[in-house]
């Protein structure tokens, strides 16, 4: 009979504590006779052939101060007929349940490291010799010994669902599909019995429709080292709202990395997309090389100054600006892809090159599908070479058409929202989307007014037109704006609450430079 439900560790109950006990013994239908093991029941699961009762109780509810409470609390096992037992068999057996005569029968407490845990019932059958005294001392290092096999197996099964907690909840749900980029990602640990580790990925928008993809490694398969992977995830996508380039983030990781510990290593990836430019920068610290597969099946592993691990304090990162092609795809990868016992990481890099490439090759002119490009190089890894988590983000670059972008730059004065207003019209006309002038105009007006009105340097206005029409005004000023609730004697203060009442969605990011404030409305449906 064990506790139910188990007590786990060192948890103290946050109620009443309820002792119930729950019957696990489960008896074969067929006993085999021959093979030297006692038929201690036979065919039917329940003690009542043995006990000479009815069948016996599923479940017993402990009652505070009774016989059976007083059993379970005490160290040492007790025979059948003695008046503890006599006492306490029929309240864990059940009220119509009687126990052989003589000492056939034992009760031992099963006691874990700090509480009770259940109770053993040893029953011989009443043509079998009753149980001796030393017998008791066999029954109680087996009930010691069960007891903290079952202690543990609770605490092993909570440490693993910790861990996949954990491991969950420091990689991302869902990745985001910006504009411009699909995304597919995967992860797999090192082994069943080392669920947690330091590896991660993330990809995070930036203003403009550009993407920070991002994807590191701490060293140690531990859940110390899952929690440090969490604290760095974090800093970067902090690092990263605020729009730093890519060896500032990498600066910064370093220092935050230091100051968790002077043994806290780790290696990073650092890449911002941009789908208007086509262009990516790269920053790396001591990270293995991202792959870039061409359009047309050529796999290239892109030159990036390698750099330091972060951790190591003192070191500068350089960040390199490559050509991100429409069709292309970008893997980042830990080094567990790429490296075990059986190859050193160069040779798995060209094996991972070698693997695009016939890929690619079975698709012809089309890139392949992005999913299951994932799964095709997953298939590299061998038997014997799971000796490390495995994180993988896979970017399929697609670009936004220079003839889908509008820019501007804007001198900050008086007359600069009304400029602001005929530009997008003119740009809104070319595009055929005359049903959302007045939308734009109005909104474009407001925000623009709230820029020049503080801002020293040229204003920055640029649209997009995607699957939603993008406004984004950029101006020098670090202070991000503040929806409030205007009052009727206002003059002004209305401008942000029309932008959040007629835009589809709307927000402000604070940039090295200044800060952005974007907002998005949905297209006017087509025509047939």
């Amino acid at each position: 009979y064990l506790r139910d439900p188990l007590p786990v560790g060192d948890e103290r109950p946050v109620g009443p504590v309820v002792l119930r006990l729950r019957r696990t013994d489960r008896i074969p239908l067929d006993p085999d006779t021959e093979s030297g093991r006692l038929p201690l029941l036979p065919s039917q699961p329940d003690l009542s052939p043995a006990v000479g009762g009815g069948p016996a109780a599923e479940l017993c509810e402990v009652e505070a101060g009774g016989p059976l409470n007083e059993v379970l609390r005490g160290v040492r096992p007790v025979f059948g007929d003695s008046s503890a037992a006599r006492a306490a068999l029929p309240e864990l057996l059940g009220e119509h349940t009687s126990v052989a005569t003589g000492q056939r029968t034992v009760l031992a407490p099963l006691r874990g490291r700090r509480r009770v845990i259940g109770a053993a019932v040893f029953v011989r059958r009443p043509d079998r010799p009753p149980f001796e005294p030393d017998d008791l001392l066999v029954a109680a290092q087996l009930a010691t010994h069960t007891a903290l096999g079952v202690d543990k197996a609770v605490l092993y099964g909570r440490e693993v669902y910790i861990a996949d907690e954990l491991q969950r909840t420091m990689l991302p749900d869902s990745l985001p599909q910006p504009t411009g980029v699909r995304l597919a990602s995967r992860y797999l640990p090192a082994a069943e019995t080392a669920r947690v580790g330091g590896d991660w990925y993330d990809a995070i928008p930036l203003p403009g429709n550009r993407v920070a993809l991002v994807v590191g490694d701490v060293m140690g398969h531990s859940m110390t080292s899952a929690a440090i992977m969490g604290q760095l995830r974090t800093t970067a996508q902090t690092l990263a709202g605020l729009d730093l380039p890519p060896q500032e983030v990498l600066h910064h990781l370093d220092e935050q990395a230091q100051r968790l510990g002077t043994d806290r290593m780790a290696t990073c990836l650092y890449a911002v997309y941009d789908p208007v430019a086509h262009r990516i920068m790269v920053a790396n610290a001591g990270h293995p090389p991202p792959v870039l597969l061409h359009r047309g099946g050529r796999a290239e592993v892109l030159r990036v100054p390698p750099g330091a691990p972060i951790g190591v304090g003192g070191v500068d990162f350089e960040a390199v600006e490559l050509d991100a092609p429409a069709g292309a795809t970008l893997l980042l990868y830990t080094d567990g892809l790429v490296e075990s016992r059986m190859r050193d990481v160069w040779t798995g890099i060209e094996q991972l090159r070698e693997r695009l490439t016939a890929t690619a090759r079975l698709t012809g002119p089309n890139p392949p599908p992005l999913e299951p490009l994932c799964d095709e190089v997953l298939d590299m890894l061998g038997p014997g070479d799971r000796d490390d988590d495995v994180a993988l983000l896979a970017a399929r670059f697609e670009g936004i058409a220079p003839s889908d972008v509008a820019y501007w730059f804007l001198d900050p004065k008086a007359q600069t929202a009304g400029q602001a207003r005929r530009l997008a019209r003119r740009a809104l006309a070319r595009w055929d989307l005359h049903d959302l002038t007045d939308a734009v105009e109005l909104l474009v007006s407001e925000v623009v007014t709230n820029a020049v009105r503080y801002a020293e340097r040229p204003v920055t206005l640029r649209l997009l037109r995607t699957d939603v029409l993008r406004c984004e005004v950029g101006d020098d000023v670090p202070q991000l704006p503040r929806l409030r609730q205007a009052r009727p004697s206002d003059e002004g203060g209305r401008g942000l609450y029309l932008v959040n009442r007629m835009a589809r969605r709307w927000g402000a990011t604070r940039l090295s430079t200044g800060k952005v404030v974007w907002f998005e409305l949905a297209m006017p449906p087509r025509s047939c």
